[in-house]
């Protein structure tokens, strides 16, 4: 008990002191990570991030998908929603777009989720606004002192991108080995001992 003591303490200072770090709200709205990876070859990690962002991107609709098996990157823009509140707190929705970006290396991969703009008005469709643009708006409303829209939709876009992120981290992390049959000895050899 008097090991644990400490331990739990640590623990919950810990804990206190990550809320103020994790509530920055002049960090921007993304997600990168490089991942080590030197026993797969660009080619391989290039088409596993290509298949996911063809097969299994479930942020659409989506748009301008590149990908470049040369260079070994993959490149698109994904559609999330964000909900805001009225001022009776009934939610609103706000389509926001975001970039995947792929690159493939010898050593591993990175990639990022990043550059979000907000469709601030449904009625337009066809104008976005940065996010950090778009959460100077909601500051800017008179009901935000009691609905804290901008903290609201500044942790749900990030709770996205962790979430794309681990999704896309997720596929590939169960990359298929192209050679199960090299574990152990080969049937032949042993056959023959």
């Amino acid at each position: 008990m008097k090991r644990i003591l400490p331990l739990l303490l640590g623990m919950f200072f810990a804990l206190l002191a990550f809320p103020a770090a994790a509530q920055d709200e002049d960090a921007p709205i993304e997600y990168t990570e490089r991942v080590p990876a030197d026993n797969y070859g660009i080619a391989t990690l290039h088409a596993r991030a290509a298949d996911w962002v063809d097969h299994h991107f479930a942020y659409g609709p989506k748009t301008n998908f590149v990908s470049d098996a040369a260079a070994g990157t993959v490149s698109v823009l994904g559609t999330i929603k964000l909900k805001p509140v009225d001022s009776k707190g009934q939610p609103l929705e706000r389509t926001a777009r975001f970039e995947f970006n792929f690159k493939a290396t010898e050593q591993g991969y990175t990639y990022s989720v990043s550059n979000f703009k907000v469709i601030p008005d449904a009625q337009q469709p066809g104008q976005l606004v940065n996010f950090d643009a778009y959460l100077s708006l909601l500051r800017a409303e008179k009901n935000n002192d009691k609905n804290k829209n901008d903290r609201r939709v500044r942790a749900q876009a990030n709770a996205l991108a962790s979430e794309i992120a681990m999704s896309f981290r997720s596929y590939m992390n169960q990359i298929p080995t192209a050679e199960d049959g090299s574990v152990g000895l080969p049937a032949s050899e042993s056959a023959g001992n």
